[in-house]
């Protein structure tokens, strides 16, 4: 017998390349046993169930994720507004709504909210070397209080506000600086700059449409820069001498004056009694 040859009896030889009476291997019988262990895994299926068990198991678990995934993108759309919060909504780029306090949804990865507060004080501060109207050279510190009254505007109509806000404010400041003298710039016209200074910066930025109001301008400090601070101090305490030595004069003034005219009186009315005393006895 040939070693190719299955076999020669119950007890004969068989070959050892072959499989007897078996044939080659089911791959599509493997396969279907690969998809209903998996299918059982998920809960799926029935155990030596045919096909269309499998087939359901599959859609149903395919429902349930893409189910879940909805689920949890409507739900990350939901967000609360506070009293003091406005949202300017962007759709795809562009501007769809602005919106007002309260619960709100909005379809994630295709709306883009931004809050912005209203309500809140912000403040940007600035120092600047400029020119009086008398072209003397002043430091001057400044401070401005704003909120933002259109949250459209802040957020669209500029690219940065706050950047625009501040080359505002260096503008309006100048201008106003360079028509005052050093004096008023330095002592008592500091309140009465910045209330010009303010209603030119907002004149400024309504022009702009920054959606900001100012609501307050403070001049912290005005003082000569630092290479003249020694020369303008000399300056000041030759005008404090001079004020003092006026005071003095006119202190000594209101003495003497007064004490002159009572003794010139004095002298006029004894000159008067002696000249009577003088008559009476002739």
């Amino acid at each position: 017998m040939s070693w190719n040859e299955p076999g020669g009896g119950n007890n004969g030889p068989r070959d050892p390349w072959g499989g007897g009476n078996q044939g080659p291997p089911d791959l599509d019988e493997a396969f279907k046993k690969l998809q209903q262990s998996i299918a059982g895994l998920f809960g799926g299926g029935r155990r030596g169930g045919g096909g269309p068990a499998k087939g359901g198991a599959s859609s149903a678990l395919i429902g349930v994720v893409l189910g879940g995934v909805l689920a949890v993108w409507g739900l990350m759309g939901f967000y609360q507004l506070d009293e003091q919060e406005r949202a300017v909504v962007l759709r795809f780029g562009e501007y769809h709504a602005t919106l007002t306090p309260g619960l709100q949804w909005n379809p994630p990865l295709i709306d883009e909210v931004i809050t912005v507060n209203t309500t809140k004080v912000r403040a940007a501060g600035l120092r600047e070397v400029m020119l009086t109207q008398d072209e003397n050279i002043v430091e001057v510190s400044m401070s401005v209080q704003y909120v933002i009254s259109d949250p459209r505007d802040f957020v669209l109509q500029v690219r940065d506000p706050e950047i625009s806000l501040q080359h505002a404010a260096q503008s309006a400041l100048r201008h106003v600086v360079g028509d005052t003298t050093m004096d008023l710039v330095l002592t008592e016209g500091r309140a009465a700059i910045g209330f010009e200074v303010r209603d030119r910066l907002q004149q400024y930025l309504n022009d702009y449409t920054t959606g900001i109001q100012v609501s307050k301008i403070n001049i912290d400090e005005s003082k000569p820069p630092a290479q003249v601070q020694g020369a303008f101090d000399d300056v000041i305490k030759a005008r404090e001498d001079e004020e003092r030595v006026k005071n003095e004069a006119q202190s000594y003034a209101n003495g003497i004056v007064p004490e002159a005219r009572g003794g010139a009186q004095r002298m006029l009315e004894e000159s008067n009694a002696y000249r009577d005393q003088v008559i009476a006895r002739a």
